[in-house]
């Protein structure tokens, strides 16, 4: 690779991978100098001089110019220098070209491992100025590949790696299928860049909702918090600041139509929607949806523990199936929540009866 041919090189990298070409110089003159040092000498004092236009490499030793010299290696006193150049002053070098004439051929062959290397690092970096601040959101990425534990989501300039865990259960992706993933974790962790993807975290949920209901976008509709069990059954919490405006209409949509494209993103998992109130008693009840005529007793505000009492059908609904309607409406509040029938509660000293 003559001079001419390696700016070339350098342009073309410049605007196909979109890397500076002053990080590709840098990163020539430095396996450059190592190729130097390997092969022809030792001393530390080498640099690489290589010019922007036509490519010409110079290798050269330098000298600083100081008051006593400690290294004559490294070092030239004032008064030797201002021999060669009287404009010579302290702190200034003197350079003395010193290119072997058989340098192209052992440094091209040795810089290019090194400047490969510094061009993936730079791009690296490029891609994850681009990725870095995608983290907790929402992704459309192309099916690419797939291993026994894994799929591999092609997201542009990047990959990302679904577990196959984090899919929803039953939902079922082939190669080639456009999906929409949830970034969890963006990691550059020097060995390469690990985006690591999920369907199955609340915050898929909370973004879908964001996507597909413009009053939650503009911040008409307010989305307070999201309780999931992907797959099954998810609760999220929502309110507006304007007393004229229906949260949970406006996430339903006329004819359901605004829910009915989140839920077909969900693989069947169903979604409560429930009205966030500041009066915890109130939002743990719309919480326990579709449990009815709930009594909540607040039982420690700073330990945010409440106790719940239901009767007849209710008390089942309150619960749910396995525990899960009260698992995640406990979630949702970020309340422990205690449930009981009105016997129970009796049997506690509190007395209530529905009317």
């Amino acid at each position: 690779m003559n001079g001419k041919e390696f700016i070339k090189a350098v342009d073309l990298l410049e605007k196909e991978k979109g890397i500076d070409r002053t990080i590709i110089f840098e990163a020539m003159e430095a396996a450059l100098i190592a190729a130097y040092k390997k092969n022809f000498d030792s001393m530390p004092n080498v640099k690489v001089i290589i010019d922007k236009k036509t490519g010409e490499i110079k290798v050269y030793s330098y000298l600083t110019v100081v008051e006593e010299v400690e290294d004559e290696y490294l070092e030239i006193s004032l008064e030797d220098a201002r021999k060669i150049n009287k404009t010579y002053n302290l702190e200034d070098t003197i350079d003395t070209e010193v290119t072997p004439k058989d340098f192209g051929r052992v440094a091209t062959s040795t810089a290019k491992q090194v400047l490969v290397q510094k061009i993936r690092e730079a791009e690296r970096n490029s891609i994850m100025s681009d990725f870095g601040d995608k983290q907790d959101e929402l992704l459309i990425g192309t099916v690419d590949l797939e291993d026994t534990d894994n799929y591999y989501i092609n997201l542009g300039r990047s990959n990302g790696i679904l577990p196959k865990k984090e899919c929803i259960p039953g939902e079922k992706i082939k190669m080639g299928d456009t999906i929409k993933v949830y970034v969890s974790k963006v990691d550059n962790n020097g060995k390469g860049l690990l985006i690591l993807l999920s369907r199955t975290h609340y915050g898929f949920l909370k973004r879908l909702f964001e996507l597909e209901i413009p009053e939650i976008s503009d911040g008409t509709v307010l989305l307070y918090s999201v309780a999931r069990d992907a797959g099954n059954r998810s609760k999220v919490a929502v309110y507006s600041e304007n007393s004229k405006v229906d949260p949970i209409g406006s996430c339903i949509g006329e004819r359901g139509t605004r829910i009915a494209r989140i839920l077909e993103e969900l693989n069947g998992e169903k979604v409560d929607i429930v009205k966030y109130d500041k009066a915890p008693e109130v939002f743990i009840e719309n919480a326990l949806s579709p449990a009815k005529n709930l009594k909540v007793i607040i039982m420690d505000p700073k330990k945010q523990e409440a106790l719940v009492v239901a009767e007849d059908d209710n008390f089942s609904l309150a619960i749910g199936k396995k525990g899960q309607n009260a698992r995640l409406a406990s979630r949702l509040t970020h309340y422990k929540i205690d449930i009981k029938n009105n016997e129970q509660a009796s049997e506690m000293g509190i007395n209530f009866r529905n009317e």
